[in-house]
């Protein structure tokens, strides 16, 4: 059961991408053009306006299969797609490990759909920020609320059975002021040269859904050696300060749920051994 749960999740992710990438550039085309050019309700070429079939569209082997092009005019259609599309796939594959289907309860199924309803926000924000160095607001929002409803889901209904303690307000707040917190300074000193103004509405996103100070600094640390080995190189080519975090701290945010418990279990014997 868990193994079919898994494949199923690969697959959904994996259509999704296809999707949210679809939409990223949809969404960018009409708020660059102010709504002025009119879109095909179907998926088509760009460049040359052909009307992709139902087996263009099949995520991952339709994109390996053209090799990256048009299948009419042969214009190479980018990365951006099949990232989005294995990224996302393996990231429900990754999320999907994190509850077992056969034992779950209906709190512990709550919270996995909340945060995959998060996660897919955030996947949207991923790929706007990396195609474009923009963080869409209406989006960002969107992601805050599903962040406060996986943080009510985690935190705050189990407290029907277990006492209130002043850790449950001080854990989120931590964590927002770590992950939201330190990219608005960045903000704020650098005056926008070295991080966007939507970059610190996202890390309050992250940070609320981890509600956990030593998360939220490992998810800190993630994003940021990720954002240096990868940029370098670009950076050092283009001259430019500027690194567009988000695809980074959405990243970094699904390694540390993915591996909450080991991260929590190391950070437990740390505090049992008084480090």
């Amino acid at each position: 059961m868990q193994v079919f749960f898994l494949i199923f999740l690969f697959v959904l992710g994996s259509c999704f991408g296809s999707f949210l990438c679809c939409e990223a550039r949809r969404l960018h085309i009409r708020s660059t053009t102010k709504g002025k050019k009119k879109l095909s309700s179907r998926s088509v070429c760009l460049d040359c306006g052909y009307q992709l079939k139902w087996y263009d569209n099949i995520p991952i082997f339709s994109w390996l299969f053209l090799r990256g092009k048009c299948r009419k005019c042969g214009k190479k259609i980018g990365l951006a797609e099949i990232i989005s599309e294995i990224g996302l796939a393996l990231t429900f594959l990754a999320l999907g490990t994190t509850i077992n289907v056969a034992s779950a309860s209906t709190l512990e199924w709550a919270v996995f759909f909340a945060i995959l309803a998060l996660t897919m926000f955030l996947a949207f924000l991923a790929v706007y920020d990396g195609l474009y160095g923009e963080l869409p607001v209406i989006y960002l929002i969107i992601s805050i609320i599903c962040a406060i409803i996986v943080l009510i889901l985690k935190e705050w209904i189990p407290l029907s059975i277990s006492p209130f303690s002043l850790k449950n307000i001080l854990d989120p707040l931590a964590s927002v002021a770590i992950l939201g917190g330190v990219y608005f300074l960045l903000f704020i000193i650098s005056k926008g040269r070295w991080v966007g103004d939507g970059d610190w509405i996202l890390g309050t996103a992250l940070g609320l859904a981890l509600a956990s100070l030593w998360l939220a600094l490992i998810t800190l640390f993630i994003a940021n050696i990720l954002a240096c080995l990868i940029m370098a190189p670009f950076i050092k080519k283009t001259k430019t300060k500027k690194i567009y975090f988000g695809p980074f701290m959405v990243v970094a945010f699904v390694i540390v749920v993915t591996f909450a418990d080991f991260f929590n279990s190391v950070i437990s014997a740390y505090d049992i051994m008084g480090l």
